[in-house]
């Protein structure tokens, strides 16, 4: 048997402000609270499932000390289901969002964004009818 991939921990100092911001922007729910951590995710997760089939991961905020330092190594990149990839980016801007500048130049059919505390992420392509 493989392992699967279960879920992303995102290091931050806010958990609760990360995981409300993430859950507003992919309809996430809030599944679990302990000590410094907050996890949310689109379906709460049982052993049998996770053993049964490759799943949607969830994310697991948790709280650390220090900030953000430097250029994520890894980011999201989310794709908006049903509106366009620019109403999308206005909708992410009203929910704290940022545009950010990662040295992507201005010849690319994405947006790079950051959440709330600085991680980047990028708006993709609209897959709305």
């Amino acid at each position: 048997m493989t392992s699967r991939f279960t879920e992303l921990a995102v290091d931050c100092h806010d958990p609760e402000r990360l995981a409300a911001f993430w859950c507003e922007v992919l309809d996430f729910k809030v599944i679990e609270r302990s000590g410094g951590k907050v996890e949310i995710g689109s379906w709460v997760p049982t052993v049998e499932e996770v053993r049964a089939r490759q799943l949607a991961p969830t994310v697991l905020f948790v709280r650390v000390p220090e900030g953000k330092a430097v250029k994520n190594r890894l980011h999201l990149d989310i794709s908006p289901i049903d509106r366009s990839t620019q109403n999308e980016v206005t909708r992410l801007l009203g929910l704290g969002a940022t545009m950010a500048n990662v040295g992507q130049g201005s010849d690319q059919n994405w947006e790079v964004m950051a959440d709330p505390e600085g991680n980047e992420f990028c708006v993709l392509r609209t897959l709305a009818p």
